[in-house]
């Protein structure tokens, strides 16, 4: 169907003294589209979500390519000179984001269920700036739909092949079928208590798995395998041991709107609390302030009141009664 996919001969486009580099570029579209997915009131919490994936992406490329950062730590923070690892980005970012709307009263359950097709579409969407870049393609392939890759981009040894693996385009690919899987298990099934998250993790290591052992960049290797591999398999099993585990202890799928609802109601009943000890307070002040002004007015009172006794007092001493002496004869 195709001779072959050619590669852009550009991946940034310069506007005045801004110069945007579409990697960037379409890992912002991508989180855009997944925080729109989010949905359920969990949009404001999906960017505390995707700063930490952030930070978890870089520090586990980092960590996982260290021979090239222990000699120039300054170059840890360049995050625009390339290296992010998906596995530590989902990590950091689901943890971060769950924590955030847990803080405001959205359980668990509910980000885990909303940002399960959201994640793998951010990816998809992202994994586009590989193929503007030339990076992690790979192995030779004379398939129709073989990647073109200019000669400065083609690792040593492999100067003479002209054509690659498209991993980029499996991946991304794979993710949208992972992210449709979900969504349509959701509605197929009562996948509660996380396991709509933990079905996500599973078929994205799965994939994952199998794009890496296709690629030809450098990187770290344990016992023959590439690193990435080894988390793929781990994580992935852990993904695997807890749906089975979870559908037998906990079958069917708590109430999220319950949940939401309650938690929404907790969230007013506080804010009417607060309302009333605002009231409560403000009509302290205000009795307080009245029975300050009646003692006022009692003690401006007081004084007048009482000269009024005194000079009533006074203009009857100087008023003369007549007794019965006044009439009668003196006796020698």
């Amino acid at each position: 169907m195709f001779a072959s996919i050619p590669s852009p001969s550009w991946s940034s486009l310069s506007i005045g003294p801004i110069e945007l580099r579409v990697y960037g570029f379409l890992i912002a579209v991508g989180v855009v589209l997944a925080i729109r997915r989010l949905g359920s009131g969990l949009e404001r919490f999906g960017m505390w979500g995707v700063g930490a994936g952030l930070i978890g992406a870089r520090l586990y490329h980092v960590v996982t390519e260290w021979d090239r950062f222990s000699g120039n730590l300054s170059e840890i923070p360049k995050v625009w000179h390339g290296g992010l690892g998906v596995p530590g980005g989902v990590l950091l970012g689901t943890i971060v984001g769950v924590l955030r709307a847990r803080s405001f009263g959205i359980s668990t359950a509910e980000t885990l269920h909303a940002a399960a097709p959201a994640i793998p579409l951010a990816q998809a969407v992202g994994r586009w700036g590989n193929w503007f870049n030339q990076e992690l393609f790979g192995q030779p392939t004379t398939l129709p739909w073989g990647l073109e890759i200019a000669p400065e981009n083609r690792p040593v040894g492999y100067e003479a092949f002209e054509t690659f693996h498209p991993t980029f385009l499996y991946e991304s690919l794979w993710l949208v079928g992972v992210a449709l899987i979900v969504i349509w298990a959701d509605r197929r099934f009562t996948m509660g208590h996380g396991r709509v998250f933990a079905l996500y993790v599973l078929l994205y290591t799965i994939g994952r798995a199998w794009i890496e052992t296709l690629r030809i960049d450098p990187v770290n290797t344990v016992a023959g395998l590439r690193l990435n591999v080894w988390t793929s398999v781990i994580v992935g099993i852990g993904a695997a041991v807890y749906l089975v585990l979870s559908a037998r202890s906990r079958p069917g799928r708590e109430d999220l709107r319950a949940a939401s609802s309650d938690a929404t109601d907790a969230d007013d009943k506080n804010d009417e609390n607060d309302q009333n000890d605002e009231n409560h307070g403000e009509a302290g002040v205000s009795e307080n302030s009245e029975t300050s002004e009646t003692s006022d007015d009692s003690d401006d009172q007081a004084p007048v009141s009482q000269m009024s006794q005194m000079q009533e007092k006074s203009e009857k001493s100087d008023t003369p009664e007549p007794g019965p002496d006044d009439t009668a004869t003196t006796t020698p």
